[in-house]
């Protein structure tokens, strides 16, 4: 279908039909874990007692903000764990997987990356890149990684031989980053944590969960995962939370992490909320459904792409365990003509043209298209990427599938 509103090539326009056609069920089969997520959801709300009371704004010390507990009992409900800490002084995904590192592990212990070497920014955390002031290796935490195959699977062989009955932790990186490996599923996720409690029986399976949350009706915390991390700008802040984070996981690992964030004693009764709660509120009761919106636009843009020639991963018809679409642009030029486009269709500075810049941790130009309503939400439109082969963009979000499917089409039309 053709809008008033914008001057779509007619080639793209009658590939989008075609799209529609091939990812059709697939749609429908991301609606079916939307409403089961939702509803869960829902009844989460309801068996924590939300009630206007919760939205009140703390100060000082925060003691007894029922708001902030309440939220707390609805996280860990929805993510089939026994605690959580949801906080809005979380500054940002890393900042939150800090703490839980941090938390929970003691100079001598080691931890092993089971998904080779993690994301840019959490490598300066651990103490692999940087000056190494502050990190895990600067506090006697030892690191041992195991890289993927080369189809770009956990090696679950080298892994079964690299840890020991002592094995601190074994971490996870549940989605891709900046690679064209595939994201873990939860059935993938129960396999690594069975087979870390099966030799190490106190070691701890902790999940970099960002990008994961609510897109399959299993939760990680039904497979095995011990611990786990994510930012609120991203799926479980539903496009609403303004920043934030949360920690979810066994409850004297949660304890051990909320002493990190503010002190040893004092914990969860702490940290007020500055009038915070009404939007974290509403934000994780809307995450599945922005979550699905998201799935949804990423579904159509595989489709799209691979009718328009281009190589996606995953494919539109693959099984999905987070909202990010890689697509193979084969060209420097591309990349930034489909930036461009995505800026085009984004509620916010669609004005602006996005440029490659030199950011801070990457060999690389990086460019970044980003039309948000909060700075750096992922679960809104964005699409960014280095300027490197394979010249592959990442893109990811739509607050709601006809935006976002409109985004693909002007990124394509913006390519033509």
């Amino acid at each position: 279908m053709n809008t008033p509103f914008y001057n779509i090539d007619p080639k793209i326009l009658s590939a989008s039909e075609e799209a529609m056609k091939m990812c059709r069920q697939y749609l429908d089969r991301t609606d079916e874990i939307t409403e089961y997520n939702q509803l869960k959801m829902l009844r989460a709300f309801q068996n924590a007692r939300v009630s206007e009371s919760c939205f009140a704004a703390s100060t000082g010390y925060g003691y007894g903000d029922k708001g902030r507990e309440t939220l707390d009992k609805i996280f860990a409900e929805v993510l089939d764990t026994e605690d959580a800490l949801v906080r809005h002084n979380f500054a940002s995904g890393t900042h939150t997987l800090t703490v839980a590192l941090f938390g929970v592990l003691r100079p001598g212990d080691t931890v092993i990356s089971a998904t080779g070497i993690p994301y840019d920014t959490l490598r300066s955390v651990i103490g692999i890149s940087g000056s190494g002031n502050g990190s895990l290796k600067e506090f006697g935490i030892k690191y041992e990684q195991t890289d993927l195959l080369d189809n770009g699977k956990v090696d679950i062989e080298t892994l079964k031989k690299k840890i020991k009955p002592d094995t601190k932790m074994v971490y996870i990186q549940r989605s891709r980053g900046y690679s064209l490996r595939p994201t873990l599923t939860c059935t993938e996720i129960k396999e690594i944590a069975d087979l870390a409690h099966s030799i190490a029986p106190n070691c701890i399976v902790m999940l970099d969960n960002c990008y994961g949350e609510f897109t399959e009706i299993t939760s990680p915390g039904k497979a095995g995962v011990d611990l786990m991390a994510g930012s609120l700008i991203k799926n479980p802040g539903g496009g609403i939370a303004p920043t934030g984070g949360y920690i979810a996981g066994r409850r004297d690992l949660v304890e051990a992490c909320s002493y990190r964030l503010t002190t040893p004693g004092t914990g969860k009764e702490i940290g007020c909320t500055l009038g915070n709660n009404r939007e974290l509120f509403m934000g994780a009761f809307n995450a599945p459904h922005i979550t699905g919106e998201a799935l949804k636009t990423a579904i159509f843009t595989s489709a799209l792409y691979e009718l328009l020639g281009f190589e996606v991963t995953p494919r539109y018809n693959e099984v999905r365990a987070d909202i990010i679409q890689a697509i193979l642009l084969g060209s420097e030029q591309r990349l930034i003509n489909f930036c461009e486009g995505i800026q085009k269709a984004s509620p916010i500075d669609s004005f602006v043209t996005p440029e490659p810049w030199d950011m801070p941790g990457y060999d690389c130009k990086v460019i970044m298209a980003a039309g948000a309503f909060t700075l750096g939400s992922s679960i809104e439109i964005s699409a960014d990427a280095p300027l490197r082969e394979p010249y592959a963009v990442w893109m990811q979000g739509a607050l709601n599938f006809h935006t976002g499917k409109l985004a693909a089409q002007l990124a394509a039309s913006n390519i033509l």
